[in-house]
């Protein structure tokens, strides 16, 4: 079957179109981004203006037109931090439903953790032993860790790259100050969790996923994304802290330039490096596997899961 996916981040809207079977690997057949950046468009109250609430409504009217001209007969369609936090999230969730007939459900951070890990998992298969995984989004960070296809321990904390670059930096770029007051933050908030974390085990290998990770990685000299997604890409912890002093020093329009860097993610880009840098040490790892499945994929695999499940069980009953 075609399944579409619609994913309401801080940062972007992407819908993904996917040929899914049972048994068989989730095939991409067609992809959509807006940069809505959510996240930016909360006022000081916290809630979505009606220009953002408009936004979102076409963003998904258009994706919903677009994944019924490509052929797909199902949507899963749902929405991260930034209207998770809102506070008239609930009211621009009812707007959505009204306006573009889709149903977004609101994942909390440990659903999105453990989905993501669920990606994760399948990716790299039972041979990678335990997994810890990390994944840099607009608005959070999530971390999750384990043995199983369900992880031991799953994480989010409010160290999303977009989200950071809002609150703790002024200037273009940042001054040392704001950096180091930032990094002094981040770290404070990661050291918190890493004992929940750990006391599970050392990680046989560790991943990280996610659009801010993929663009350190191909900064610090990976694979571009034209060789495909079968290529090793891989993220070291000496990388991450050289990129966090080049980035630092550099205004976005110069980040923006180098390999990899869009200019929707060259602002950012500073701050989910700060937060990369900080996982990385304070987990004592020394390198991240760059995944090219995340939250979509997870949404996805446990969706196919679901169905494979009421399958068996018609079929067990009717036998």
């Amino acid at each position: 079957m075609r399944m579409g996916v619609l994913d309401v981040g801080s940062n972007t809207v992407h819908l993904l179109l996917v040929d899914a079977h049972r048994g068989a690997r989730p095939l991409p057949v067609y992809k959509q981004k807006t940069d809505l950046r959510l996240v930016e468009l909360l006022d000081k109250s916290g809630s979505i203006g009606k220009q953002g609430a408009q936004r979102l409504v076409e963003c998904c009217q258009s994706a919903v037109e677009v994944a019924e001209d490509k052929g797909a007969t199902s949507m899963l369609a749902f929405a991260t931090s930034a209207l998770r936090e809102a506070v008239n999230g609930t009211a621009v969730l009812d707007q959505v439903r009204e306006k573009a007939g889709v149903d977004l459900q609101i994942l909390s951070g440990e659903d999105e953790a453990r989905l993501t890990f669920l990606a994760v998992r399948r990716w790299y298969g039972w041979s990678s032993g335990r997994l810890l995984s990390f994944d840099i989004g607009g608005g959070s960070l999530e971390l999750a860790a384990g043995i199983d296809e369900d992880p031991d321990v799953a994480v989010s904390l409010p160290l999303g790259a977009a989200r950071l670059t809002r609150d703790w930096f002024s200037e273009d770029p940042p001054s040392k100050d704001e950096v180091r007051a930032l990094r002094r933050h981040v770290r404070a908030e990661i050291a918190s969790i890493v004992g929940s974390v750990s006391r599970y085990g050392d990680p046989d290998q560790a991943v990280a996923s996610s659009k801010t990770f993929r663009s350190l990685a191909r900064v610090a000299g990976a694979a571009p994304s034209g060789d495909g997604p079968y290529v090793r890409r891989t993220l070291s912890r000496d990388d991450v802290e050289a990129l966090v002093k080049k980035l630092g020093s550099m205004p976005a329009a110069d980040r923006a330039k180098l390999q990899g860097v869009s200019a929707g993610r060259a602002e950012q880009l500073l701050a989910g490096a700060i937060v990369a840098d900080a996982a990385m040490d304070l987990f004592d790892v020394d390198s991240v596997d760059v995944c090219p499945w995340a939250l979509r994929e997870g949404v996805i695999l446990r969706r196919l899961d679901q169905i494979e499940g009421a399958g068996f069980g018609e079929s067990d009953e009717s036998g």
